[in-house]
């Protein structure tokens, strides 16, 4: 065993797309940089969530949209090749290596120490290497935590014994269950059951909330992502959850339901929320207390650790659990590092953009299920809660001639939330096929506050799905 000490501008824990931006953007600035990841480089998105759970979606959700295809719809009526779509969905994981990632950081000259990594006092970090080797390090400016999270589950007694999916192995799994129960109504859950379904599996989803699916969104779009669900013959029950779950001599699981009923699956998928990786990361070494959510200022900076040093970046923080806002909080941190670094103040002229102002009320998201969902801004609900004045616009999207053009029978709704005291757009949600693309045009808009009379003048191409933009101001002028 050989003990090594070093010294860095900045150490950044976890090598996920979060940290792995927020050393490249202090790179970027001339500070120099390690990161320290006891898994892959590329973290969960790159292995275990984003990129294989769409390619996994892409197949399923293309030949849903070509079934409603008149010229088409004839030939795509059989099963999926699912050997070809596991193969796909490796390919999208690179096969679980990390080797283009390590080309990566070599790139842009950001020092990698693979171990676990975990704080040991102020500024400094200790890493247990897989060769048994200890490297203590310390950070001339900062630490930046970006641990991610880890998927959450109940507490049922034998829970560990029944070796529960969860989304890791929703995600990675080398075959099809003839049967799955999936728990929760979250987009884990729905992608999920919307990919394996397709898939082969015969999937039950138990879904706690009352409210239904999504009941984060609009109320309409979990009951049309629900009614999609069904259609493709996933036995949603609303208002059920899991009393007990076990597995018996022949390998099936069982599962008692709060109804009653008892459900006999090959596999249990449980998507009921996220927990953030901070258990065993030696916050307990600066006064902060393990398991816990950082919480951060606008530049990331950990507000309950008065030092300065500190930043925490991605779903750790808990201010947006997605990649692209994650990221996009990373290179906020890193600008906000390097101008910090550099004695100058980030709420100067010249680093005023260096803070997250977009991962609260403009977030973006996509929910990759038939039909898609696609949100940005504010829900009616949300903007109930905080008191603003909003107009709710609704429109039927079968009505678009775009939407008549992409599938037969499209079914779809739009709702846009109009800020009236400012006249500005607040919250756009879509739900239909295809709508995901619609999100970035939506996004700038909430985003740049664009007054709605400039909106007229932003006209969208006949005929696509995003003539909609038209149907809602229209809608709205009544």
């Amino acid at each position: 065993m050989n003990d090594v000490s070093r010294t860095y501008d900045v150490i950044v824990i976890g090598a996920g797309p979060a940290g792995e931006n927020v050393a490249e953007r202090t790179r970027a600035a001339g500070l120099s940089t390690v990161i320290l990841e006891q898994e892959l480089l590329g973290g969960e998105c790159s292995f275990w969530a984003c990129e294989p759970s769409k390619a996994l979606l892409r197949p399923v959700i293309a030949r849903a949209d070509a079934r409603r295809i008149p010229g088409l719809s004839q030939a795509v009526q059989g099963p999926l090749d699912v050997p070809a779509v596991l193969e796909h969905r490796d390919t999208m994981s690179v096969h679980w290596m990390d080797d283009d990632q390590v080309d990566w950081l070599n790139s842009v000259s950001v020092d990698l120490i693979r171990g676990h990594g975990r704080l040991t006092g102020p500024k400094q970090v200790e890493v247990n290497t897989p060769d048994g080797d200890t490297v203590a390090l310390t950070a001339g400016h900062a630490v930046v935590v970006a641990t991610g999270t880890s998927a959450a589950l109940p507490d049922l007694p034998g829970l560990d014994s029944v070796r529960p999916w969860t989304s890791r192995e929703a995600t990675s799994a080398g075959s099809v269950p003839d049967r799955l129960v999936v728990v929760g109504g979250g987009v884990v859950a729905v992608e999920m059951a919307t990919a394996w379904q397709a898939l082969g599996s015969q999937v039950t989803l138990l879904v706690r909330s009352e409210e239904g699916l999504l009941p984060r969104m609009e109320p309409f779009a979990g009951e049309l992502v629900a009614e999609g669900l069904s259609e493709e013959g996933v036995d949603v029950r609303i208002g059920a959850f899991v009393r007990s779950v076990s597995r018996d001599a022949a390998g099936d699981v069982r599962t008692e339901v709060s109804d009653g009923s008892e459900i006999v699956s090959d596999e249990i998928l449980f998507a009921i929320g996220r927990t953030p990786r901070t258990e065993n990361l030696g916050l307990e070494t600066i006064g902060l207390t393990p398991g816990e959510w950082l919480p951060v200022d606008d530049t990331c900076q950990v507000t309950t650790e008065s030092g300065g040093w500190l930043y925490a970046v991605g779903d750790v923080n808990h201010r947006a659990l997605m990649t692209h806002q994650g990221k996009y909080q990373a290179r906020m941190a890193g600008a906000a590092i390097g101008a910090r670094a550099a004695g100058q103040p980030v709420d100067d002229t010249r680093w005023g953009d260096h803070a997250t102002t977009a991962d609260i009320e403009a977030v973006p998201q996509v929910i990759f299920t038939h039909p898609e969902v696609a949100a940005v801004g504010l829900t009616t609900r949300e903007a109930e809660r905080t008191g603003r004045r909003v107009k709710v616009v609704d429109y039927d999207m079968s009505r678009i001639a775009g939407a008549v053009q992409y599938a037969e029978g499209y079914r779809g709704q739009t709702r846009l939330l109009i800020d009236e005291d400012r006249d500005v757009v607040v919250g756009v949600t879509f739900v239909g096929p295809g709508v995901g693309e619609l999100l970035y045009s939506a996004t700038v808009a909430v985003v740049s506050e664009v007054p709605v009379r400039r909106l007229w003048h932003a006209v969208p191409a006949f005929p696509t799905i995003s003539e909609v933009w038209l149907r809602l101001l229209e809608t709205l002028r009544g």
